[in-house]
């Protein structure tokens, strides 16, 4: 199955619809009854994913080990039981955090007209975009991303990244390494907390070089209709893990967990990671990729930057040889992560069925 080369249907911008002044949603982003943000049992209370503090983690002071111990542990704890926990400390400078979310908050407000030559199509996903899926006639997300390349460095165009503003180029670039300098250490956490060597999982993505690395970046504007739509649906990712820049001051994504939607209280310069389900398939489903969502509001925008940690392309994915016993047998096929994404691509977000796993199985978890 290959990726189609074009939408089927014109694009429309978000932001273009929200900066017009209309006062009711266009029918195609409004969602079934039951999907909707105000009738689908949203916790609201001071319920929040766990929030771990990574300082001193990566120094080699003697006097820090049972502090590492209590990191790994609950790490561990979060993988296992949550699929989601926010880092502080985490070693990327917060000015670096500020300036990156913030260049792409100005690029979202340059000219439609300008932004229009990053158009993406459905072939690579790569530049100015406003839908996932292809199905003709879906009903969309309120929110525009732009999506970009990059690992392996055979696909990092820097001409496909913005020109505008003129530092863009430079500070994500910089943004990039330091993210992937940091889940590099967090796999070989990951990987230890399961009983292996702590280099198991990152060779399973293709080691240092072949991994794959990619950024999207999401732009949720005002929505006159908030209760009736999403900024994006529920699913869960279909690569490694995920590093999330949230907006600091406008509170948007959604796990869920128990049947309920439990939004996210981003704490100050905190990343937000969550286990993709490349991860849950390598450690046979003792780590969990969670669903999450977005809403949107009628009051503020939202700019996130979603990184994404990834596998080689085409390498077969499957639980780790050392986690599966009799008792244990393995839980899935082996399968590329190019099959998984493109799933996702073509049928845009749909929970867990890229893994086979429906919303009840998702709430029994």
């Amino acid at each position: 199955m290959k990726s189609p080369q074009d939408w089927p249907e014109p694009i429309v911008r978000v932001q273009s619809l929200s900066d017009s002044g209309i006062s009711t949603i266009p029918n195609k982003y409004v969602k079934p009854p039951i999907e909707r943000p105000s009738l689908s049992n949203s916790f609201n209370n001071d319920i929040n994913i766990p929030t771990i503090d990574f300082l001193g983690l990566f120094t080699s002071d003697g006097n820090n080990y049972a502090n590492k111990s209590i990191i790994y542990e609950q790490i561990s704890e979060a993988c296992r039981n949550w699929g989601f926990f926010q880092v502080v400390n985490h070693g990327v400078p917060p000015e670096l955090m500020d300036e990156a979310r913030e260049v792409w908050r100005e690029f979202f407000h340059h000219p439609m007209d300008v932004k229009q030559t990053y158009a993406n199509t459905p072939k690579t996903y790569e530049g100015y975009g406003s839908r996932l899926g292809v199905e003709k006639g879906a009903i969309l997300d309120w929110s525009d991303y732009y999506f970009l390349h990059y690992l392996p460095c055979s696909l990092k165009v820097h001409n496909k990244w913005p020109a505008f503003p003129l530092s863009l180029r430079k500070v994500i670039e910089e943004y990039s390494k330091q993210v992937v300098k940091f889940c590099g250490r967090l796999m070989k956490i990951l990987s230890s907390n399961l009983g292996l060597k702590e280099d198991v999982l990152q060779n399973a993505f293709g080691g240092d070089r072949d991994i794959g690395a990619c950024l999207r970046v999401n732009f949720y504007p005002k929505c006159p209709q908030p209760d009736l739509t999403l900024g994006l649906s529920p699913h869960s990712d279909p690569g490694g893990m995920t590093i999330l820049l949230p907006d600091q001051h406008v509170a948007g994504l959604q796990v869920r967990r128990d049947g309920h939607w439990i939004t996210v209280k981003p704490a100050s310069h905190a990343f937000i990671v969550n286990i993709g389900d490349q991860i849950q398939v390598l450690s046979n489903a003792i780590y969990k990729s969670v669903e999450h969502r977005v809403i949107v509001n009628s009051a503020e925008e939202r700019v996130s930057l979603a990184f994404f940690y990834n596998p080689k392309s085409d390498l077969l994915i499957e639980p780790v040889k050392e986690l599966v016993t009799k008792q244990n047998p393995p839980l899935y096929p082996p399968r590329t992560f190019d099959e998984y994404r493109l799933y996702m691509r073509t049928k845009g977000p749909q929970g867990k069925s890229q893994l086979g796993e429906s919303d009840k199985s998702q709430d029994e978890k």
